[in-house]
């Protein structure tokens, strides 16, 4: 039996402002409260010591929306992420084409033209007058639209006479030259030719990708990694050898849709697993952003007419694979940014109803653009609203040109799904923003850029900090099916805690100052500050 006691603590999410202490057996908590008390309950029993020192400790945090392998792939590849111009832009991509050798791709990601100014992304002529030796793919914030120049497109055999994708597009000019956008799944040609990661890439991308979020103080991610990983039982195995190597992390895995078969064929179930790695939801997409125009709206974009963005599936296939989804009794999780996506996802759900008995949630993904009747719909449903807070940083106040001021009533409102009786679970959506979890709860509580002084974007949508903390303790441990398990600090609640330097219950900019001193996950000390 391994047994600790955390002592010297600040417990501001609990109701007896005495308590300080947590004590932990075998990955549980079995008592919480005032040290000098817990000292006096144990005495003659073994046990370790861990002094906080004062430092603040918040319920184990977790992220219920990552893609945990593509952010440790992040790490390697040229982040764009702050930049400010496409000179900027083109000036990363010239350094990293003088390091590369001739003809190996150029990867890039988190470029935002919303954010240069002007505001206009690098056109093929300009990727091509900084690199023709190299095919150059670069991946917007929201890893739904995409940027390649002539020896790219070239790889991947797409030409001014291909044609576009039913659910996916390449961008044109007025004579109907490609300009370099690819815009969903008009991407897959692309992907088809880059060099696939072997398996120890992939391995150390899910290690690195680990360690970054223990070192943020997340203590479990819900990830979707099988489009990186490439197969279930890969999977598996990357997660089981890294926790047999010694790393105490938490997953809840959502598996992508067209691996389906696979999972039948492995006779996988819902929520099975054990208290490292646990399966949930199916995961498939309705609908692409609203930065490129992809988000599936009712009605044009406000500031571009000639488009409603881009339905992934018809309502038919989608109900389909719903269908095949509750037929192997899984629960489902839909990326629906825009209205019509939503209403289209709702259609679905609703059409194969989640199962009363089913021990997970379904999840209504991004839930940015709405109105009161999609709401209303919602609260019929048994779903979760999985929520990125941070969102509301990265894209206001252009949202506001895209959908203008008639949908702006439910534009990522978070407080009115939560006064709905909706239960929200707060992510980041990393690698296409900041995996840092103080971000996100900032934005929640501030609806605001970090630096700025407004009252903030649609303020009546703002959340309370222990609100905005709920969407990652309480909320996350909600749409995992884990309420029983994890999000508080509790007696029978898994040992996991989020330590810190500083109060943030008091004023909101203290979230943009944190450090986290200590992750705690299973009563093990996962990562500690030097």
């Amino acid at each position: 039996m391994t047994a600790t006691l955390f002592k010297n603590g600040v417990l501001p999410f609990r109701s007896q402002p005495g308590d300080d202490a947590v004590y932990v057996e075998d990955g549980r908590i079995t008592a919480v409260g005032e040290g000098r008390d817990l000292i006096l309950q144990l005495s003659g029993r073994e046990y370790n010591v861990v002094d906080w020192d004062g430092a603040h400790v918040l319920p184990g945090l977790t992220d219920a929306h990552v893609h945990l392998g593509m952010h440790g792939m992040k790490l390697d590849m040229l982040d764009f992420t702050g930049m400010t111009s496409k000179e900027e832009m083109l000036h990363a991509i010239a350094r990293r084409a003088e390091l590369t050798p001739p003809g190996e791709w150029i990867l890039g990601l988190n470029w935002n033209e919303n954010e240069f100014r002007p505001a206009a992304a690098p056109h093929i002529s300009e990727l091509d007058a900084v690199t023709e030796r190299h095919p150059v793919f670069l991946t917007r914030t929201c890893f739904h639209a995409f940027l390649g120049n002539s020896e790219a497109f070239r790889r991947a055999g797409v030409t001014e006479s291909t044609p576009d994708f039913a659910s996916g597009a390449y961008g044109r000019d007025a004579e109907g030259k490609l300009n370099g956008w690819i815009y969903e799944d008009a991407s897959q040609p692309f992907n088809a030719v880059q060099p696939a990661p072997d398996y120890a890439a992939k391995k150390n991308a899910v290690r690195r990708g680990i360690a970054d979020a223990l070192s943020l103080g997340l203590t479990a991610v819900h990830t979707e990694d099988l489009r990186l990983l490439d197969s279930v039982e890969t999977m598996l195995q990357i997660h089981r050898e890294l926790r047999e190597e010694g790393l105490f992390f938490r997953t809840h895995q959502l598996l992508y849709y067209g691996y389906l078969q696979e999972v039948e064929e492995l006779r996988l179930q819902a929520g099975i697993g054990d208290e490292w790695l646990r399966l949930g939801a199916v995961k498939l997409f309705a609908d692409g952003a609203i930065g490129g125009r992809t988000a599936l709206l009712e009605q044009p974009y406000s500031d571009a007419p000639d488009t409603c963005g881009i339905a992934i599936h018809t309502q038919e296939k989608l109900n389909e694979i719903v269908g095949a989804a509750r037929r192997l009794s899984f629960p489902v999780a839909v990326h629906a940014i825009g209205d019509a996506a939503a209403r289209m996802t709702l259609a679905a759900m609703d059409h194969h109803r989640l199962s009363p008995e089913a021990d997970l949630p379904d999840r209504f993904i991004h839930a940015q653009v709405l109105n009161g009747a999609l709401v209303e719909q919602m609260r019929g449903l048994r779903l979760i609203a999985d929520i990125q807070p941070r969102f509301v940083a990265s894209d206001f106040p252009w949202v506001l040109e895209r959908v203008g001021p008639a949908r702006t009533g439910h534009l990522y409102a978070w407080n009115k799904l939560m006064k709905a009786g909706i239960t929200c679970a707060g992510g980041s959506d990393a690698p296409i923003e900041p995996l840092n979890p103080f971000l996100g709860l900032h934005a929640a509580v501030t609806r605001r850029k970090p630096g700025e002084s407004h009252e903030g974007y649609l303020p009546g949508e703002k959340l309370s900090i222990p609100e905005a903390v709920g969407l990652f303790t309480t909320g996350s441990a909600a749409a995992a099916g884990e309420a029983r398990e994890r999000g508080r600090i509790a007696p029978g609640l898994q040992g996991d805690f989020t330590v810190i330097d500083r109060d943030v219950l008091s004023d909101p900019e203290e979230l943009l100052q944190v450090k986290v001193q200590m992750t705690v996950v299973n009563g093990e000390i996962a990562y500690c500050a030097q």
